[in-house]
């Protein structure tokens, strides 16, 4: 699932940073988790494609791109998402 991910993001955003952290593990138990992991991720991207977009913006186009993998198999996103100006 991570190299989807990555995959997809690099595709798009063409990101100069892109840190993507499957954090299923901490959510064993809740709803969502499924035995295996691939449920949950921390991803963080620096990228010029945000430079001109909200915060919400920004959530809208990842979800956007990860549409396919959010409605069968990621539950849960946490995203920290720059543009280049702001990862000073």
């Amino acid at each position: 699932m991570e190299n989807i991910i990555q995959e997809k993001l690099r595709i798009t955003l063409t990101p100069l940073s892109l840190e993507i952290v499957d954090e299923s593990h901490k959510h064993a138990g809740h709803a969502g988790a499924r035995p295996g992991g691939n449920t949950h991720f921390h991803i963080r991207i620096v990228s010029e494609a945000f430079t001109p977009l909200s915060r919400v913006e920004r959530h809208r186009l990842v979800h956007d791109v990860l549409k396919e993998e959010l409605e069968t198999t990621i539950h849960a996103l946490s995203l920290n998402l720059k543009s280049p100006k702001e990862d000073q």
